[in-house]
């Protein structure tokens, strides 16, 4: 019987910690009946900085959580001293009904190095994974990150090395300015297919992650308007 390799790292809390607890959860829809708002981090955190509604998840080192706030609008705001962190939320629905995701981001310091084609340099300012569980989950869950890489350069497709089930989409690089929103549009029904090549699951959660610690450096990062639409 081939044995089952356990999974390391950020990829290990994802695929088991974050992924099993989702699927008992149920999605947090908004009034309009075409979006499933995921947050707009409006100011309301716990102790530790968390977002209402959102678990820490930290796998190395401290974590520096915020929510900052710039006129009229608040946004997460993370902060990375080798340390690997993120938070996660429980959400469930269809992708098939709800293919776009949207959100806003910007990096204001990304890890010296980082590349995500390399175990030994797999650190990124920001990160953005859906998590789509299959039974048993710890095993057979696909997971979709986008992500803002250093090295990699903007649009490649990394498997993880940590985690074949796990297919990353570079969608920023050194290359993009810093400290300068962005908004992404993604239609993770279509980059599933394309990935995996089969019809998704259930989507079982979202998470937004940064980490520098295999590369010994710093990061900085920051996120707001994360929501689904169906077109």
């Amino acid at each position: 019987m081939k044995k089952i390799k356990r999974l390391p790292d950020i990829y290990k809390a994802i695929t088991i910690t974050m992924v099993i607890l989702f699927l008992a959860s149920a999605s947090t829809v908004a009034g309009d009946k075409n979006v499933i708002v995921i947050d707009k981090f409006s100011g309301q955190k716990d102790e530790n900085g968390v977002p209402l509604g959102w678990q820490l998840e930290k796998k190395e080192g401290k974590s520096d959580i915020r929510i900052e706030r710039e006129r009229d609008n608040f946004y997460l705001h993370f902060v990375s001293r080798g340390s690997s962190f993120g938070v996660k939320k429980k959400v469930e629905f269809r992708i098939q009904d709800f293919p776009i995701l949207n959100w806003k981001w910007k990096a204001g310091k990304l890890p010296k190095g980082g590349d995500v084609r390399e175990k030994s340099t797999d650190d990124q300012a920001a990160q953005v994974y859906i998590a789509f569980p299959k039974f048993p989950a710890t095993v057979n869950t696909r997971l979709i990150g986008y992500i803002w890489d250093n090295e990699a350069p903007k649009g490649s497709t990394v498997t993880s090395q940590w985690w074949s089930k796990l297919k990353c989409i570079v969608l920023r690089d050194k290359t993009d300015k810093l400290n300068q929103w962005f908004k992404e549009q993604r239609n993770v029904y279509e980059d599933y297919k394309r990935l995996f090549g089969e019809e998704p699951p259930e989507v079982g959660g979202i998470s937004l992650y940064i980490n520098s610690q295999h590369t010994k450096s710093s990061a900085e990062s920051c996120f707001d308007d994360v929501y689904f639409t169906k077109k």
